[in-house]
């Protein structure tokens, strides 16, 4: 099979040695994802909600990247830095996923790299037989 690695030009792709996401046939896995934006900078300090969507764009983009699809997506990871931020988070990820519902599960961490980001997202995508083509 062939493994098709997907970068989105974060800084940390590089200093880390990872992908952004990685598909292997008709699987894609989506590397925890950080609200940060075109210019490296962080996206709505402070603002929970706004990290998520901006997470979630980027993790939208990585799946095109990779031939798939929020559509396509079976599970999601929600890591907070302060679990009382679960409703915000919930509210950008229900606009993204509420038709397609993967499995989801929120988790609390002590941190992240930047102390700014307040969220992460991790998604795991499967295409349908005929787009497992990679």
């Amino acid at each position: 099979m062939t493994r098709r690695l997907v970068a989105s030009g974060s800084p940390y792709e590089g200093e880390i040695g990872f992908s952004r996401a990685v598909r292997v046939g008709n699987h894609v896995s989506v590397s925890g994802t950080a609200p940060i934006g075109p210019d490296g900078g962080t996206v709505g300090v402070g603002d929970v909600y706004r990290q998520t969507a901006r997470c979630i764009e980027i993790v939208a983009d990585a799946l095109r990247q990779a031939g798939a699809g929020l559509e396509h997506t079976v599970r999601t990871r929600v890591m907070l830095t302060d679990m009382r931020d679960w409703r915000e988070a919930a509210h950008a990820h229900g606009e993204a996923f509420a038709e397609i519902r993967p499995a989801c599960t929120f988790v609390e961490v002590s941190g992240f790299i930047d102390p700014e980001w307040r969220v992460e997202i991790e998604a795991e995508a499967i295409l349908p037989p005929g787009l497992d083509g990679a």
